[in-house]
Order: structure tokens, then sequence, then C-alpha cells
């Protein structure tokens, strides 16, 4: 069965999750900030270049006046580079009043980004004519049942993509998207499950369980948040590259070139606190030392 949602055969667009923070306190040193102008424009030129179509923002309402900062910079940005921008919602993690925020927060993102007035708004993501919105769930208390009747008021009601598996709310979302995940083994010290089982999981699992939603590939390179403050010691190994080649073509085992995925989600552009940003190059290994460098 092929899923109804990619019939067409439009190519399949490259997108790449884009950390808007750096620069801020909170988190660690990169070498720029995410609201230097000439930077991002350079970030934008970059990823073209690598044929990445847009970039996936995330975004948290006013509850992240920084961040919404460098949002406004990089759809503008996007705009002048002819590049796609959409944005990627950071659920709250409250426990009470989950629903009413993301009320609150769709409405403030519509008004400021989508509004026919909105700078840079035509560079937005949109699949079949409708904008792409992607959801990060974190406190899981958010009604999206309550959210996509309200979002359906909007002049072109936006599609709604959440992380693999609809949870309690299947009829709200539109389609899912991959995540970084080393499959059924779990994680290994030495980073070896680079997720390849759960991958195959996901993609049958579109074709035949969801084949009316919208199937987001997922692609990364490696993982590693011993940086962050939040961090695990979660791992998985570059593998000389193998990784980000082995993720980028699994899909086309279930997506045919007469029906090729929408879109495939690269994870990450630039979080370099769980080691996942591809932004300064690909791993690769010195046959000679066996030592990891960057191309």
């Amino acid at each position: 069965m092929r899923s109804k949602a990619v019939q067409g055969g439009q190519p399949t667009q490259v997108l790449a999750v884009y950390e808007p923070w750096f620069g801020h306190p909170k988190h660690i040193s990169v070498g720029y900030s995410s609201h230097d102008p000439q930077m991002v424009r350079r970030q934008i030129q970059q990823a073209k270049a690598l044929g990445i179509s847009g970039f996936v923002v995330d975004w948290y309402g006013d509850r992240e006046p920084f961040i919404g900062a460098s949002y406004t910079l990089l759809q503008q940005a996007a705009a002048a580079e002819h590049f796609h921008i959409a944005m990627f919602y950071d659920e709250t993690s409250e426990e009470d009043g989950a629903t009413d925020v993301a009320l609150a927060d769709f409405k403030m993102f519509h008004d400021q980004y989508l509004a026919a007035n909105s700078p840079g708004r035509e560079a937005y993501l949109t699949y079949q004519g409708r904008p792409v919105i992607f959801i990060f769930p974190k406190g899981g208390r958010t009604d999206w049942n309550r959210v996509r009747a309200d979002l359906t008021k909007w002049d072109t009601p936006p599609l709604l993509i959440y992380e693999d598996g609809p949870g309690q709310y299947p009829n709200a979302f539109d389609g899912y998207y991959a995540w970084i995940n080393p499959g059924k083994a779990g994680w290994k010290p030495d980073g070896s499950g680079w997720g390849e089982d759960y991958l195959t999981d996901f993609y049958q699992r579109m074709e035949w369980k969801y084949p009316d939603k919208i199937a987001v590939g997922g692609v990364w390179s490696s993982f590693d948040d011993s940086k962050a403050s939040w961090g695990l010691n979660r791992r998985i190994s570059p593998r000389c590259g193998k990784t980000f080649s082995d993720t980028m073509v699994l899909s086309k085992k279930y997506y045919p070139l007469d029906s090729p995925i929408p879109f495939l989600l690269i994870e990450t552009w630039n979080d370099y606190e769980e080691g996942s940003a591809i932004e300064r190059g690909l791993p690769t290994c010195n046959s000679e030392s066996g030592q990891v460098s960057s191309r």
C-alpha cells in the first residue's frame, strides 16, 4: 500500500533542524550568535549549497524572547535567500494550562509570521498549499484536539507534524516525523546503535498503518549529549560518516522514485550541545590514524 499523502512524485525536500539559541547565556558558546544577520545569511547559503531547502526552527512563543528574535531574523533572511523556514513548536513542559499556552502561542505565531503582511511570509514552508508546523512534545499535557479545532479557523489551516507516534490524539495530526533514536537495543556506551531498526519500523508503520499521513524521514550524523546541562551520556557514533549516509538513503527502500517521501529532516544543522550538528562538516575517519575528523 502506498501512502496517499505522498502520491504525485514530487521530489523529496531535505530540511534541517536549526537551533536558534546560541549567544544566549543558558547555552554553550559555539563562536557565533543566532542574532548575527550576516552569520544567518551565510548559514542559509551554506545549507542551500548542500541541497537543503529549508530550516525547521525551534520556537517557544513568548516563553523564550531570545529565540523569538532569532526566528524573526531567520524568516526574513530565508525570504531574501529564496529558502524555506518552518516552525518547530516546543510544547510547554508545565503541567497546568498547557493547552491554553499552545492556543495563545499558535495565535501569536500566525499573527506575527503567517499573516498576509508578515515580513518574510513567502519563505514559510508549505505542502499542498498549507503551512507545515512541526511539534516537539515535552510535557504531554496539551489537548491537541482542542488546538486542532482552533487551527481549522485559520484562513489556511496548517498541517501539524508530530513526533513519531500519535499518542492519544491521532486525529489531530497530519503526519509524523522520525526522531534520533538508537533502536530497540537502546543507547550503548560505544554508540554502535545508530537506529537502523527504528527507522525501518517507522517507514513500515507509516506505509501500512498511516497511509494517509505525511511521513517525514529522519537523518542524523551522530549524537552525544555530554556537553548539554541536561545530558544523560547518550551517544550514537558517527561511524566515520556512515551513520549519516545510511540514515539518508534508508527511506528509499520504502518510497520508490515515482512516489518519494515528501520530506527528510536532518537532525540537526547546529545542535552542538547534543552532538548532532552537521554545520561544520560530516565526520570522516583517517584510514591511517583511525582518528575522526570533519570534511
